[in-house]
């Protein structure tokens, strides 16, 4: 089985440790996550991991022919190709091969050969062929278009020039060669930044059909939770392993954390008291002994301290000025960019409190609706009109670009914001990410995520009452998610917002407002806007039903053009609904049997001698995660088995 181990492995900046001792075994088997802190080290750690940066100390060893392949956040530029040449290159490994066929076919005409070398290159030749049937060489050209229109791109984009492409796509071309390499192992740090909603979707499923090992850095709890089956955690340059799901993850950190505050408040108090004592008999002779004691004691104690992005930091918005029940009404909205027709004969109505998500795939219009109800894009033809007392406040992807000026982070927010939420800054600074002596950084200083933060952090402490907010959570992680979460529930004016996150969207919006395109249009002409009345899983579950409806009409029409009445056809029709019946049966017992083996497994883990003993229980939780992988791909075979039956079932 191909595998990376490395034990005892620390890495140092300077004074300051990254790694400290750290013992990580990853294979084609591991679905896992990565967590910790910005700054905390998960990019170095994934760097080290993939061999691109040695270690101080500590080994690392791999097995022989494993195919690791790691993907950075951002950085990758493609230059020269067209998109189908420069994907094709994932598949340099087949062409090597190739060449060393042909360079054995040719040594092979030779006719001196004798038999021992004839037979040694015939040996070498086969496995290299079977080397290459087995890999994904033959299933190139429908791979790549494959993945690539997973990922986003249209077909008449295959033979664009790479150049041609912004950052984000260039990142979304490395991520295509990366899964088209079939690696044993896959190292993703963040791949779901530059991803549209649809495209996470697509990725989602790819990674839980995948035959390999993966560990994945990411901010979206939805994303993790979908793929993931362990969390690996780096914390003041050490890592910690659990089991499950990020949620999981999650809820036992957070437990564990109620421990660690309780023990960090006890040791604060002993901590004042050895201090009083000290400051009160200092300079004593007769109690030079006991303070000196008292001081050795507070040098040699172990401080404690809590992960940051573990903690929560609670954030509201300034109250928000009363309005009317209509927020904004359009009627007739149409807008185009040349000979494109973006959005067509719009008309709709925003009440008072909604949190109103827009969605749609790429180039659908959500942006561009966005910009036209925040009045920064007026050149459009219909009606768009505010409601009474409505005050909106925008935020775009953009929004950082107009960030400047010498004056500091909390400086710059303290000259803007209302007077009763000053107190409050330095936390609401702390939750977007702005810590310690990170709020005296000039504005002229900041990056371009620094920038997008402190934008949004403005506009949400600015007295408005309908946010109109695109892509607010891109630079956010898991915990300043979190914040704005809680703080946009909490609202009390209205919010129209636009996210690729998906569990940030299932949890703030109220409404959906569903753009197509005309090429998604079914009637194949204009642009289409559609009103979903509840929340994201409403959303989910009404286009699902549509399109059900769809497929059984489908097949509703077509079965009627068929004779079904005659007693053969009968005949077939039961044989297939009992082989259908009785696989159904045989995967549930199937699955039945796996959990009662994951029972006893966890049974036995649960043991003191086996959890305490660092060999037994990895070799036990080794088989907890194969049975849990069994069961993973059993429940999906019965799903699969249960809708054919059902399916059929209507059908007849």
């Amino acid at each position: 089985m191909a595998f990376v181990q490395f034990s005892r492995v620390s890495l140092a900046f300077g004074p300051r440790e990254i790694l400290k001792d750290v013992t990580v075994n990853l294979s084609s088997k591991t679905k896992a996550a990565l967590a910790g802190a910005n700054g905390s080290g998960k990019s170095t750690l994934m760097k080290v991991l993939a061999g691109f940066i040695p270690p101080d100390t500590g080994e690392r060893a791999v097995e022989k022919d494993t195919r690791i392949v790691y993907l950075p956040q951002s950085g990758i530029i493609h230059k020269g190709e067209t998109l189908i040449n420069e994907v094709s290159r994932a598949f340099e490994a087949g062409e090597e091969i190739l060449k060393k066929m042909d360079e054995i076919g040719g040594k092979l005409k030779d006719r001196d050969l004798d038999e021992k070398k004839t037979s040694f290159l015939l040996e070498e030749y086969h496995r290299l062929q079977s080397e290459l049937e087995e890999s994904d060489w033959n299933q190139r050209e429908i791979l790549m278009e494959k993945v690539l229109v997973g990922l986003g791109f249209q077909k008449e984009d295959f033979n664009r020039l790479t150049d041609e492409f912004s950052g984000g796509w260039q990142m979304r071309i490395a991520l295509a060669k990366a899964l088209l390499k079939s690696p044993h192992i896959l190292l993703l740090d963040e791949p779901t930044n530059y991803l549209d909603l649809e495209a996470r979707n697509w990725l989602e499923k790819w990674l839980n059909n995948f035959k390999g090992g993966f560990l994945l850095v990411s901010h979206d709890r939805y994303f993790l939770d979908t793929t993931v089956r362990e969390v690996y955690e780096l914390f003041n340059g050490e890592l910690r392993h659990f089991t499950g799901n990020y949620s999981d993850y999650e809820k036992f950190r957070i437990e564990e954390n109620r421990q660690m505050v309780k023990r960090y408040q006890e040791q604060q108090e002993e901590i004042k008291k050895n201090e009083d004592i000290i400051r009160r008999f200092r300079y004593k002779a007769t109690k030079a002994a006991m303070v000196q004691e008292r001081i050795k004691k507070l040098e040699k104690m172990e401080k404690l301290e809590l992960p940051e992005h573990l903690k929560k930091i609670h954030f509201s918005f300034p109250q928000a000025p009363k309005s009317g029940r209509i927020v904004l009404q359009l009627e007739n909205l149409t807008k185009s960019y040349g000979e494109r027709l973006v959005i067509d004969n719009l008309s709709f109505t925003l009440e008072k409190n909604e949190k109103l998500v827009v969605t749609g795939k790429n180039g659908a219009g959500k942006s561009t609706l966005l910009r036209i109800l925040a009045g920064v894009d007026k050149n459009y033809s219909g009606k768009v009109t505010l409601g009474s007392g409505v005050l909106p406040g925008y935020f775009s992807q953009d929004s950082g670009e107009t960030v400047s000026g010498h004056e500091s982070i909390l400086e710059a927010l303290e000259s803007s914001s209302p007077l009763e939420l000053i107190p409050k800054l330095r936390d609401m600074l702390g939750a977007f990410l702005f810590r310690g002596d990170d709020v005296f950084k000039s504005l002229d200083v900041l990056s371009g995520g620094e920038k997008s933060r402190f934008a949004l952090l403005k506009l949400l402490l600015t007295p408005v009452n309908l946010l109109i907010l695109d892509e607010p959570t891109n630079h956010l992680d898991m915990a300043s998610k979190d914040v704005l979460l809680d703080a946009l529930k909490n609202f009390d004016g209205t919010v129209v917002f636009v996210s690729h996150d998906r569990g940030f969207i299932q949890e703030a919006a109220t409404s959906v407002l569903e753009l197509k395109s005309s090429r998604e249009n079914s009637l194949g002409t204009g642009c289409t806007a559609k009103y979903f009345p509840g929340n994201y899983s409403y959303y989910l579950e009404q286009i699902e039903k549509d399109l059900q409806e769809n497929v059984v009409s489908g097949k509703k029409e077509e079965l009627q053009g068929k004779t079904l009445g005659n007693y053969q056809q009968e005949k077939q029709k039961k044989s297939l609904k009992r082989k259908l019946e009785k696989e159904e049966e045989l995967l549930l017992q199937e699955i039945d049997r796996l959990e009662c083996e994951l029972k006893e497994l966890k049974e036995f883990l649960s043991k003191k001698d086996v959890y305490s003993d660092s060999v037994k229980s990895r070799e036990v939780q080794e088989k907890i995660t194969e049975k849990e992988n069994e069961i993973q791909e059993a429940t999906a075979r019965w799903e699969k088995a249960a809708g054919e039956l059902e399916e059929f079932q209507n059908l007849y």
